[in-house]
């Protein structure tokens, strides 16, 4: 099942009243990131609001797209000055309205001035063929980041920050039997293809602007992660950040539950073929991810069909 959003008349199937596509001007995203969850997003957050050449939302995640707006926070926003009073209270009224309205969405954008901004919301990894098609229609300028991880280690990520916060109920991390409850939810499989997120996001996305980073760089090697996203982004990469360094993770000393060698071994078997896909389709360090686990891309035969179906499904329960 497909969601089917309300968009209205102006902004919803990106043209004006003549059939064009909108042009926003100087209010409008100058980016996207589209997840993917615990794939680095709060760190690429934390450097751009950093970086001089950036005015990014006082909300780390709008999620407009994919709530309009309408979720729930663990954290307060900032506010620093009036430029963060205005886009909050922008936000609450975009967010009363019923429908997408991608005019004033792209308005809350007014406050960068001649500075880059851009909204930074994993959930849009989850966004349907549709609503990306609309998005990338009405913003056809709009460059997009996808940060990929070893769905083996983020999904372990994701559930131990589900706990965390009492999102789930705490389970028995070392029972394959209860791990394998927590796995098979929609919600978390639909995040954990990041091959078929980053297919379904370059159908409507000019090659020019997307690009795909990885969390292992930001694991081995932030300052050249933040130097080649800042270069994209149109930013000077060797302006120093003001209050956060291109090392500094806030969530790195988060603690996560304990991974058993037995568990890890059968996350490995249920995404052998994501993690042989990624390493084909993402390259870049996704080519090493399938030897962590004694899987050999030698002996991977690429079945079309199959990967027909695995993108066709991936879409299906989005």
């Amino acid at each position: 099942m497909r969601w089917g959003w309300p968009f209205n008349s102006r902004g919803g199937d990106g043209k004006h009243k003549n059939g064009n596509e909108c042009h926003t001007g100087g209010a409008q995203p100058d980016f996207l990131c589209v997840g993917i969850h615990k794939g680095g997003t709060t760190w690429l957050y934390q450097q751009l609001d950093s970086h001089p050449d950036f005015w990014m939302p006082p909300l780390k995640e709008l999620h407009y797209f994919d709530q309009l707006g309408k979720v729930q926070r663990l954290a307060s926003p900032r506010c620093r000055d009036e430029r963060d009073v205005r886009f909050l209270e922008s936000m609450k009224s975009l967010a009363a309205k019923p429908y997408m309205d991608l005019e004033h969405y792209a308005q809350l954008f007014e406050s960068k001035g001649p500075l880059l901004s851009g909204d930074i919301s994993p959930n849009y990894s989850t966004l349907s063929g549709g609503v990306i098609r609309r998005v990338v229609r009405y913003f056809p300028n709009v460059k997009v980041i996808f940060l990929a991880r070893d769905p083996v280690e983020r999904v372990w990520s994701h559930l131990s920050m589900e706990v965390r916060y009492q999102q789930i109920e705490a389970f028995d991390a070392t029972d394959v039997d209860q791990v394998n409850r927590k796995l098979l939810r929609r919600g978390l499989l639909l995040r954990s293809y990041p091959s078929a997120i980053a297919a379904r996001w370059k159908r409507y996305v000019h090659p020019d602007r997307f690009r795909i980073y990885f969390f292992d760089d930001l694991q081995r090697k932030p300052s050249e992660l933040r130097h080649s996203i800042l270069d994209f982004l149109g930013a000077d990469p060797n302006k120093r950040g003001a209050r956060a360094t291109a090392d500094h993770n806030s969530w790195a000393t988060m603690d996560k539950l304990v991974l058993t060698e037995k568990v890890r071994s059968h996350l490995a078997r249920f995404f052998k073929k994501e993690l042989k896909t990624c390493a084909t389709r993402l390259g870049g360090p996704a080519r090493n991810w399938p030897a962590r686990y004694g899987f050999s891309l030698l002996l991977f035969v690429w079945d079309l069909l199959d990967d027909f179906d695995l993108l066709s499904w991936c879409d299906w329960i989005s």
